[in-house]
């Protein structure tokens, strides 16, 4: 087992995060607009660039409100920005299948990233960060952290 240098980790920007991927999926198919999944998409991907939630910036625009309010925990980072990542590459396989015709896949493939934001944001379990735990069991590298004490990889750890 690695040892753990945890980091404050905004988990109301995570979930702003996955409410906005939800959301915004859920209304692409409702709508039958792709090209909404595709903005999804590309903002996923530029937040693994930046190393930040896709929507953060959402979050920053609402935050001085005071709603949201932040809850602030020490966490890994990086199961976070993997889980993100996986999302992105699934959302990029499903907006290309559906500019490409593969309208079942294509939507399939994004249902699949709004089921998946909806079990870490509702029920608190990350399937990406379980994942990247799962992965780190195995020395791979890259995957250099272990779950938070006494936290089962993919849950939240206690505040």
């Amino acid at each position: 087992m690695h040892i753990n240098k945890l980091t404050k980790v905004d988990h109301t920007a995570l979930k702003t995060n996955q409410a906005l991927i939800i959301t915004l999926n859920v209304l692409a198919f409702i709508l039958n607009v792709p090209w909404l999944a595709l903005i999804v998409t590309v903002v996923m991907i530029l937040g693994i660039l930046r190393k930040k939630p896709g929507f953060g910036f959402i979050y920053r625009l609402l935050k001085p409100s005071g709603w949201p309010k932040p809850d602030v925990i020490m966490d890994n980072p990086e199961p976070h920005r993997f889980a993100q990542g996986f999302g992105a590459v699934v959302m990029l396989i499903g907006s290309v299948s559906l500019y490409t015709g593969a309208l079942t896949l294509g939507w399939a493939l994004i249902w699949l990233v709004v089921a998946l934001a909806a079990l870490n944001l509702f029920a608190g379990f990350c399937i990406g960060c379980a994942l990247y735990y799962w992965l780190n069991r195995f020395n791979l590298p890259g995957f250099s952290k272990s779950p938070p004490e006494g936290t089962f990889p993919g849950m939240r750890p206690s505040a």
